[in-house]
């Protein structure tokens, strides 16, 4: 694709960037086949192609972003199946994350808007504020359709997405190390996460008794908190670095203490983020080079298990999971068979639904801030993964499960909390009726030695 910025206009980094990534673009329009907002609404500026054209356009006047480009680049669910499917290469994360902060900075939104993404980005990264948040939610919940009535979708959709009870207290919270009792094999930092905590603590149990098991010792860094991911994708960029360089700060510290192998991430929105740690602060000096070691270690939580073994399972079941394929770890980490894989040698039965590859509408904040489109992408995502006929659905990110759940008539799980089952941890919340089908794998009474006559 050819450009025409002037030379001014390419000593801004964001345009020069922008510039980089454009110049990779043939125009095939192989990625409107594969991106769900094009599927859903047959519009080419709502695909990513119709988009780059936008984004380009907008960096060319130099003017303030209009509000078809904000209106056409809002609606991006920036899932990044796009990215999987092209063969030019075309790093369309970087350039719709860099659209997102122009139109930021230099656009104002009505109030409604304002108003409602200033709300998330000040309480869903906080444990305290969100749980507040889901509590008052709760209460209103009866005046979702009078909400709805007077054109504040976005409001009904908030409260709609509020969980009716919170799940139990985490076993480890807060800060502090779970030390291995088994023989040492590495030392991990695990990101606690944000809206996680709060939705569903189990996971963080499960991930960290899971490593604890196999030898690895859990760090959980006093100072760290949300990752960023969430102001980050709604152009916020000043409030997403504060957060990411004090996570950077936090781990750093934790790093000086001795060797740190990985940064585990359990939830895949915020593992994508991390991951691109040395991206986003590349012109930081002060924080450039910690920035690219953090990124350099940061695993999928699947993706770390496959390089540490973790020996055979404890139990096994004859349960039949399907395996959700969140965007974020599918096509934003390029980790694909890892959980399936994982999975299937804890003994499951594992398929994977029809449209692995489209989002079911969840992408951090965008159930919210775009509920139409999102239902539509979340009703085809049930009625696919219905097909599997299977027992309990895997996933791999919060944001997925808290999307689903809802909706589905089997119980949904984050995968970390079925392999935690299979090598000896509690039963995962609301699975307590498959119990009946997983049973502990006989142990040997006599080890090798003891056939062996000396």
């Amino acid at each position: 694709m050819q450009t025409k910025f002037t030379p001014e206009q390419l000593k801004n980094p964001r345009v020069a960037e922008a510039d980089r990534i454009l110049r990779r673009c043939v125009h095939c329009g192989l990625c409107t086949a594969v991106c769900p907002t094009y599927v859903t609404l047959g519009d080419e500026r709502d695909s990513p192609r119709g988009r780059i054209y936008l984004i380009k356009d907008m960096y060319e006047r130099g003017a303030p972003p209009s509000l078809e480009v904000r209106h056409h680049i809002d609606r991006c669910l920036t899932c990044l199946s796009c990215t999987s499917t092209c063969p030019s290469g075309v790093d369309y994360m970087h350039l719709v994350d860099g659209a997102r902060a122009e139109i930021e900075e230099k656009t104002r939104r009505g109030w409604k808007t304002s108003f409602l993404r200033s709300l998330l980005a000040n309480t869903v990264p906080y444990p305290r504020r969100f749980k507040k948040a889901i509590k008052a939610a709760r209460l209103v919940r009866p005046l979702s359709p009078l909400f709805r009535r007077f054109g504040l979708e976005e409001v009904a959709a908030m409260i709609d997405l509020a969980p009716q009870s919170f799940p139990g207290e985490a076993q480890y919270a807060g800060p502090g190390t779970a030390t291995t009792k088994a023989e040492h094999k590495a030392r991990v930092v695990m990101l606690a996460g944000c809206a996680q905590q709060v939705l569903r603590p189990s996971i963080n149990d499960a991930t960290i008794r899971l490593l604890a098991r196999r030898g690895v010792d859990v760090v959980v860094s006093s100072g760290a908190g949300c990752c960023g991911a969430l102001n980050h994708h709604m152009g916020r960029e000043a409030d997403a670095v504060r957060q990411i360089k004090r996570n950077v700060d936090a781990w750093s510290k934790e790093m000086a203490k001795g060797n740190v192998d990985a940064v585990i991430v359990n939830a895949s929105g915020c593992g994508t983020t991390v991951k691109d740690y040395g991206h986003i602060l590349k012109h930081d000096p002060d924080y450039a080079g910690r920035a690219a070691k953090i990124s350099s270690l940061a695993r999928d939580i699947t993706e770390f298990l496959t390089q540490v073994p973790i020996g055979p399972p404890t139990r096994w079941s004859s349960i039949r999971v399907a395996y959700h394929a969140a965007c974020s770890l599918q096509h934003g980490q390029r980790v694909t068979d890892e959980p399936k894989w994982l999975l299937k040698q804890a003994g499951y039965s594992v398929s994977e639904a029809p449209e692995a590859h489209l989002c079911c509408g969840s992408a951090g904040t965008y159930n919210i801030l775009q509920p139409a489109i999102a239902n539509e992408l979340k009703t085809r995502k049930l009625k696919n993964i219905r097909t599997t006929r299977a027992d309990v659905v895997a996933a791999g990110n919060i944001g997925c499960i808290a999307q689903l759940e809802p909706g589905l008539d089997m119980p949904i799980v984050h995968t970390v909390e079925l392999l935690d089952w299979a090598y000896g941890g509690p039963v995962p919340p609301g699975l307590e009726h498959l119990a009946q089908f997983v049973s502990d794998v006989p142990q040997p009474k006599l080890i090798v030695d003891d056939y062996i006559d000396e």
